[in-house]
């Protein structure tokens, strides 16, 4: 069943649905539009420090939307990392700790609990806790969780402390099948790959790199190596992105790398 679930300061105003009209959702992980084109089924789940899309199929978020600041990044604080069942997802629409699905994983098919939205980028908030509730993780293979994956976050983060706001939007692939995790009866479909794109804005100027990475990926594999326009992402995910710009401009933005941009702050 779909529910849309809100935290305290953000806005929904749903429009009618039809054809033409999509949902307007206000929200401050949005830039220029929420990715659209999820199942009518998914759970649209807005908290302060994330937004995401859990689908009651696969039983993984189909995308996860973040807006990062010094304020969440530059923190000492301390987060056990915890894993929770998500509170506002029914048992039957993801997979829970009760019992542990994951048990097993890394010893079977050597796949990590991997965060979409990263606990190390929510250190500075109260609800940095929130990161470790299921509905936020999905199985990744542990040579890109801490390889490639974990390396593109730290460079986000390094450019969050040059005084940029960013804007991120990450999210699962199925293009090929998959192990399933090996002891949990839930129905379930583990990623092939996982898909990232990054914003900011500078001036009136929209900057965004696009990155797709195989569950596959060595561990050593350069950042830089998996940049992709995002009219690749939009067509291997069914995702529309920054569908609220004019149309010339979504075209110029989507369809282009902005080699520079990725150069700049994402080369490791």
């Amino acid at each position: 069943m779909k529910h849309i679930y809100l935290a305290f300061g953000l806005l929904l105003n749903t429009l009618a649905f039809g054809q033409t009209q999509r949902p307007e959702i206000h929200c401050k992980h949005f830039l220029h539009g929420y990715p659209y084109g999820t199942p009518s089924t998914n759970d649209l789940i807005i908290r302060d420090i994330y937004a995401l899309s859990n689908n009651d199929d696969t039983k993984f978020a189909d995308w996860v939307a973040y807006r990062i600041t010094m304020r969440e990044v530059d923190a000492a604080n301390t987060v056990e990392r915890k894993w929770k069942p998500d509170p506002w997802l029914a048992a039957e629409e993801t997979l829970d700790s009760s019992p542990d699905d994951y048990k097993g994983a890394n010893a079977g098919i050597k796949v990590d609990r991997g965060h979409q939205a990263p606990l190390a980028s929510f250190k500075g908030s109260v609800d940095a806790f929130q990161t470790n509730f299921y509905s936020n993780i999905t199985p990744q293979k542990s040579d890109l969780n801490q390889g490639a994956w974990v390396r593109l976050e730290n460079k986000v983060r390094d450019l969050v402390r040059t005084g940029e706001t960013v804007f991120v939007m990450t999210g699962p692939l199925y293009e090929r099948e998959m192990d399933p995790l090996p002891q949990t009866s839930v129905h379930h479909k583990v990623p092939s790959g996982y898909w990232k794109i990054i914003s900011i804005v500078e001036g009136n100027d929209l900057k965004s790199a696009a990155f797709i990475f195989d569950q596959d990926t060595p561990r050593r594999d350069a950042v830089l190596k998996h940049q992709v326009t995002i009219d690749e992402i939009e067509q291997k995910s069914g995702l529309d992105f920054f569908w609220e710009l004019e149309d010339n401009n979504e075209n110029s933005l989507e369809s282009k790398k902005n080699t520079s941009f990725a150069k700049k702050y994402f080369k490791d």
